[in-house]
């Protein structure tokens, strides 16, 4: 089965199960509340954190440096926003990990990770130079 099929049906059912469970012990009422909190405490912090991370990409290409952590960074921040906005208490859990900062770095150094590896992939060919002995005669 295809994991991004998989992905689709299991966050609704989780997030359904989830509103069910949570609906239950708070109240139906204080469950909507606090979808809503979420989402905009989120948000807020999506927000401030995305500044943050865009003045020190500025500030990184002031001193001439490539701002790769940061830009990987912003791209991260808006995935996260986007993942509280979704209404869902899995969602938002997956959205305030990515905004964190700390859990940012570490999705950062595991792809730098992936890369360095790629990069140190053994070639398949050799490299060589060659003198055509047909040219001579």
């Amino acid at each position: 089965m295809n994991s991004l099929l998989l992905i689709i049906i299991l966050i609704p059912a989780i997030e359904i199960y989830l509103f069910i469970k949570i609906g239950a012990s708070i109240g139906a009422f204080n469950t909507i509340l606090l979808i809503f909190l979420t989402a905009f405490i989120g948000v807020y912090y999506a927000r401030a954190e995305g500044l943050n991370t865009l003045n020190k990409g500025i500030k990184k290409m002031i001193k001439n440096e490539i701002p790769a952590y940061e830009m990987v960074s912003g791209a991260l921040i808006a995935i996260g926003a986007i993942f509280l906005i979704i209404p869902g208490f899995a969602t938002d859990l997956i959205g305030f990990l990515i905004i964190f900062p700390p859990t940012r770095k570490l999705i950062f150094k595991k792809f730098e990770n992936k890369k360095q590896n790629d990069s140190s992939v053994k070639k398949d060919y050799i490299e060589g130079e060659y003198k055509d002995l047909d040219d001579g005669k």
